[in-house]
C-alpha cells in the first residue's frame, strides 16, 4: 500500500495521506485564516490531482488556528441574550417595587388627611390635643440613622433591603388597619396614639430601606438619576392624595379613606413579598468571617465619623442655626386646623386643595432654586426666605380677623390661597441646608451626617410643635374660644425674626461651588442629588397640615 502527500504552495493548508480505498472524489474543506476568523468556507471543488493504480484523491484539511470561533460566539451571544433579558426583568420587578413604594409613601397624606378631620369632628379633641398627636406621632423619624445603620449588619434570609421594606409596610399595615375597621381603636387617645406611632415608624424604615435600595441599584447597574423619579413619584402622590381625600371626605367617613389606603398597604406588602434582591442584581452573600463588624461595631464607627464631621465649624454652625431657627418658633398647626374646620367650618376639599396648592407653590419653589437661586449667597438667600417666613406666618392673624372678607376675598378662596403657604416656605427653607452639607459632608460619611440632618430637622419640628402646644395653652384657646388666636400668629412671627439675629454662623458664599464640566457627575454631585430627595422625606410631617 503506497500513501503519498501532495505538495501544495499554501502553507496554511496541511495534505494528510489516507488509506488506500476506492477512488472517489471528495470534497476538500477550506479555511482562509484571516485578522479575524469567523466562518469555515465550504466549496464544491473537484481535485484536480489524479493517479492511476491505486491513486487516492487527497482530502485536504485546515485546522483553524487555536479555537473555533463560530461556537463560542453563539455561547457569548446566548449569554448576552440572558442577561439582557434578566436585566429587564429586574429594571420592571425595580420600577414595580420602589416606583409603587415611593408612590404609596407619598400618598400618606391621603389617610392623615381624614384622621386629623377625624380627630377634630367625630372625637372633638382640643387644638392643643390634636397637635399632640401630630407631633408625638413623629418621634419615630428621629432614629432614621439607626434604621439605616441596621440593615447593614443584619441580614435577613440572605438580604438586608427588601426584608425591612416589607416589616416596614407591615407595621403599616397593622396600624392603618386597626384604624379602620375596628371602632374603639381610632375612638380612644391611648389606641389612636399607638396605631400612629407604629405608623411612622414603618413609614421611616421604608424611607430608609428604599432609599439605600435606589441608590445601590443605581450605581449597580451604572443609571444615574433614579432619585429624580422618586421625588416625582412622592410629589404626584401627595398632590393626588390632598385633593382626593378633601372631596372623598365631603362625601363620605374618614374609615373609607383608611380602607382604601390599607388596601394600597396590602398590594405593597405583596409586591415586596413576591420580589427577590437577586432578581435585581443586588444579591449579597453572608459573610460569616469573625471578624465581620458586628452592629455595636458598625454604630461605633458610624458615630465616630458623625463627631468627625459635626467638629468642623462649616457644618456645625450652619446646622445648628437652622435646627434653633425651627425650634424657636412655636407652631399653631392643631389649633388652625381647628379654627378652620370647627369654627369657620371649611369644606374638607378646600383643606385638600389648599395643600395641593402648598406642593405646586414648593416644586415651583425647587425649580427656581436649581436654576437661578443656589448661586445667590447662603446668608442673604436664607435670610430672604426667613423674612418671608415670619411673614406668611401673619396670613392666619388676617384670616382669624377676617381681614379677607372687608376686602372682598371668602374665607374658602383664602384659605385655597395662603393656608399651606407658611409650611411650603419653611420646608423650602431647609433645601439650601442639605445641599450644603450634602457638598461638604467627608467621603464615607454620607451614611451618617445626611440621616443625622433629616433627623435632628424633625426633632426640632417636634419640638417647635410643643411649644405650639404650651403657647395654646398658655393663651387659653381651646375649640370653643379662639379670641387669643391673633395673639399667637403675631408671636409665631416675631419668633421667627429672632434667628437673623445670628445669621452670620452661615456661610457668605453659596452653598454649591461650580463642577468641572470635564469631571462630568462626580462624587459631591451624587450626594447633592441624594441630599434633594431627602427635603421631601422630611420635614413634612405626615400629621401636619400638608
Amino acid at each position: 500500500m503506497v500513501s503519498f502527500s501532495i505538495s501544495n504552495p499554501n502553507p496554511l493548508i496541511q495534505t494528510i495521506p489516507t488509506p488506500n480505498s476506492s477512488p472517489r472524489l471528495l470534497k476538500p474543506m477550506f479555511c482562509f485564516d484571516s485578522q479575524k476568523p469567523k466562518y469555515f468556507i465550504f466549496s464544491d471543488i473537484i481535485n484536480k490531482f489524479s493517479k492511476s493504480n491505486n491513486t487516492q484523491y487527497m482530502n485536504s484539511i485546515v485546522i483553524a488556528p487555536k479555537r473555533l470561533p463560530c461556537k463560542d460566539k453563539g455561547r457569548e451571544h446566548r449569554g448576552d441574550e440572558e442577561r439582557e433579558i434578566g436585566g429587564q426583568v429586574g429594571n420592571k420587578q425595580m420600577l414595580l417595587l420602589c416606583g409603587f413604594g415611593y408612590w404609596v409613601q407619598g400618598f400618606r397624606c391621603f389617610p392623615w388627611l381624614a384622621l386629623n378631620f377625624h380627630m377634630a369632628h367625630n372625637l372633638d379633641f382640643q387644638p392643643s390635643v390634636l397637635q399632640l398627636v401630630q407631633n408625638s406621632g413623629n418621634l419615630p423619624m428621629v432614629a432614621k440613622p439607626l434604621y439605616g445603620i441596621l440593615p447593614d449588619a443584619l441580614y435577613i434570609g440572605g438580604a438586608h433591603r427588601i426584608p425591612y421594606v416589607s416589616i416596614g409596610v407591615l407595621l403599616q399595615v397593622l396600624s392603618w388597619g386597626p384604624l379602620a375597621l375596628i371602632p374603639f381603636v381610632r375612638e380612644a387617645l391611648p389606641t389612636l396614639m399607638t396605631c400612629v406611632l407604629l405608623s411612622n415608624l414603618g413609614a421611616a424604615i421604608i424611607e430608609v430601606a428604599q432609599d439605600a435600595l435606589v441608590a445601590e441599584y443605581g450605581k449597580k447597574h451604572k443609571m444615574v438619576g433614579l432619585q429624580s423619579y422618586t421625588f416625582m413619584a412622592i410629589a404626584m402622590a401627595r398632590i393626588l392624595g390632598n385633593s382626593l381625600g378633601g372631596i372623598i371626605l365631603s362625601r363620605a367617613h374618614p374609615r373609607i379613606v383608611l380602607v382604601i389606603f390599607t388596601s394600597l398597604l396590602l398590594v405593597q406588602l405583596a409586591i415586596s413579598f413576591a420580589t427577590r434582591e437577586d432578581s435585581l442584581g443586588l444579591s449579597h452573600t453572608m459573610d460569616h468571617d469573625p471578624r465581620k463588624k458586628s452592629v455595636l461595631d458598625s454604630i461605633r464607627l458610624q458615630f465616630s465619623d458623625l463627631l468627625a464631621a459635626l467638629n468642623d465649624n462649616n457644618i456645625s454652625r450652619p446646622l445648628v442655626w437652622v435646627i434653633a431657627s425651627i425650634s424657636v418658633v412655636p407652631i399653631l398647626s392643631g389649633t388652625i386646623f381647628c379654627y378652620q374646620t370647627q369654627f369657620l367650618n371649611l369644606d374638607p376639599s378646600i383643606i385638600g386643595m389648599s395643600r395641593v396648592t402648598g406642593q405646586m407653590v414648593l416644586l415651583s419653589l425647587i425649580v427656581l432654586y436649581d436654576r437661578f437661586w443656589k448661586r445667590i449667597s447662603m446668608r442673604k438667600l436664607i435670610g430672604m426666605v426667613q423674612i418671608l417666613y415670619a411673614s406668611s406666618l401673619l396670613l392666619d392673624l388676617i384670616l382669624v380677623k377676617q381681614v379677607n372678607l372687608k376686602v372682598g376675598i371668602p374665607n374658602d378662596v383664602f384659605a385655597l390661597c395662603f393656608a399651606s403657604l407658611a409650611e411650603t416656605i419653611a420646608t423650602f427653607k431647609t433645601m439650601p441646608f442639605f445641599v450644603l452639607i450634602a457638598s461638604l459632608c467627608p467621603a464615607g460619611c454620607e451614611a451618617s451626617l445626611i440621616p443625622f440632618l433629616a433627623s435632628a430637622l424633625c426633632l426640632s419640628s417636634i419640638v417647635s410643635g410643643f411649644f405650639g402646644i404650651g403657647l395654646a395653652s398658655l393663651l387659653g384657646i381651646t375649640s370653643g374660644n379662639y379670641i387669643s388666636l391673633p395673639l399667637g400668629s403675631l408671636l409665631q412671627c416675631l419668633a421667627a425674626l429672632v434667628p437673623l439675629g445670628w445669621i452670620n454662623n452661615l456661610p457668605p458664599s453659596g452653598p454649591i461651588v461650580e463642577q468641572d464640566r470635564s469631571m462630568g457627575g462626580s462624587k459631591r454631585c451624587g450626594r447633592i442629588q441624594r441630599a434633594g430627595k431627602v427635603v421631601l422625606n422630611y420635614h413634612l410631617p405626615y400629621g401636619g397640615r400638608f
